[in-house]
C-alpha cells in the first residue's frame, strides 16, 4: 500500500465501487483484494467495514482474517506475523530433505503456518510448534490443532517438552532476521501491524538464529535437519553459525521468491 486516503462519504456497495475505493487508497492489486473481501464478508455491513479497515492501512490478511499458505487457509489475527509466500520455499526444502519425517518442530511459529503446511504434506506426523508471543500462540493453536499438532509458549527451546530431545526430524525456525537499525525501512504494513519480536533479529539480524544453531543438535534426530530463512547478505554468517555447532550445511536459494534458506543436518 503506497498511500492512505480518507474513507469516502458514501460506503462502496458494488464490486466496481470497492475496486475504485481500494485503488484510490493505493492498493496495487485492487481487483484481487476486492474479490477476497467480497468472498469473505458475510453481510454488506461487513464488506463496508473490511473496505474501511483496508483503506486505513490494515494488511489485507488481517482484514479478511486469513492468509493463503501452500494451499491452506491459515487464520491470522492482529499482532501476529503474517506468513510470507517466500517462506513456502522453506517448507518445500524441508519436505525434499526429509520426506519421511515423523516428528516436526515449528519454532518461532507465529500463526503456525509452516508447521501446518508440513503436517498437511506429511500426513502422519507428530507436530509441535512454539512461540514466545502469547498472541501468536493463541492464533497458532487453531491452525495447528486442525492438523493434530501441539503449541507451546516460551523462549525457543525452553518452551518444549524434554521428551522431544533427539527426536526431531524437521526443525523449521522462521526466526526474526531484520537488523535492528533496518526495522524503520520495512513496509508500513509490517512496521505498524506486526510484532517487533517477530521482526527484530538484533544488531546484524542473526541473534536468534545463532541461539537456534547452538541448541539444534540436542533436539534433532540423527539425519534430522534445521532450516532457517535469512537474507542473501546474512547467509555466509548463518552458514558459519551452523557449521560451528557441528551441523553439515547447505544453502538453498529461490531467485523467483527472493528466498534464502540455510539448512543444517545433524550427522
Amino acid at each position: 500500500m503506497q498511500s492512505v486516503s480518507p474513507v469516502p462519504p458514501s460506503a462502496p456497495s458494488s464490486r466496481a465501487d470497492i475496486v475504485a475505493t481500494l485503488r484510490a487508497a493505493g492498493c496495487v492489486f485492487a481487483e484481487d483484494e476486492a474479490e477476497l473481501i467480497l468472498a469473505t464478508a458475510r453481510t454488506p455491513a461487513e464488506t463496508t467495514a473490511m473496505v474501511e479497515r483496508r483503506v486505513a492501512g490494515l494488511p489485507l490478511e488481517l482484514v479478511v482474517g486469513w492468509a493463503e499458505f501452500r494451499g491452506l487457509r491459515v487464520t491470522v489475527a492482529p499482532g501476529v506475523f503474517v506468513p510470507r509466500r517466500r517462506t513456502e520455499f522453506l517448507v518445500e526444502q524441508a519436505l525434499a530433505r526429509v520426506p519421511r519425517a515423523t516428528v516436526v518442530l515449528d519454532l518461532c511459529c507465529g500463526s503456525g503456518a509452516v508447521g501446518a503446511a508440513l503436517a498437511s504434506a506429511l500426513r502422519r506426523v507428530e507436530l509441535h510448534a512454539a512461540d514466545i508471543d502469547p498472541a501468536a500462540v493463541r492464533c497458532a493453536r487453531g491452525n495447528v490443532a486442525a492438523v493434530g499438532g501441539h503449541v507451546h509458549q516460551g523462549d525457543l527451546f525452553d518452551a518444549l517438552p524434554g521428551a522431544l530431545r533427539g527426536r526431531v526430524d524437521i526443525l523449521a525456525a522462521n526466526v526474526p532476521y531484520v537488523p535492528s537499525d533496518k526495522i524503520g525501512l520495512l513496509p508500513l504494513e509490517a512496521r505498524d501491524h506486526e510484532p517487533l519480536v517477530a521482526l527484530d533479529g538484533g544488531t546484524d539480524g542473526l541473534d536468534v538464529l545463532r541461539r537456534v544453531a547452538a541448541e539444534a543438535t540436542r533436539w534433532l534426530a540423527p539425519g534430522g535437519c534445521v532450516l532457517v530463512e535469512t537474507s542473501r547478505r546474512q547467509a555466509p554468517a548463518a552458514l558459519a553459525a551452523f557449521e560451528g555447532n557441528g551441523l553439515t550445511t547447505d544453502l538453498a536459494v529461490s531467485e523467483e521468491l527472493y528466498a534464502h534458506v540455510v539448512i543444517g543436518v545433524r550427522p
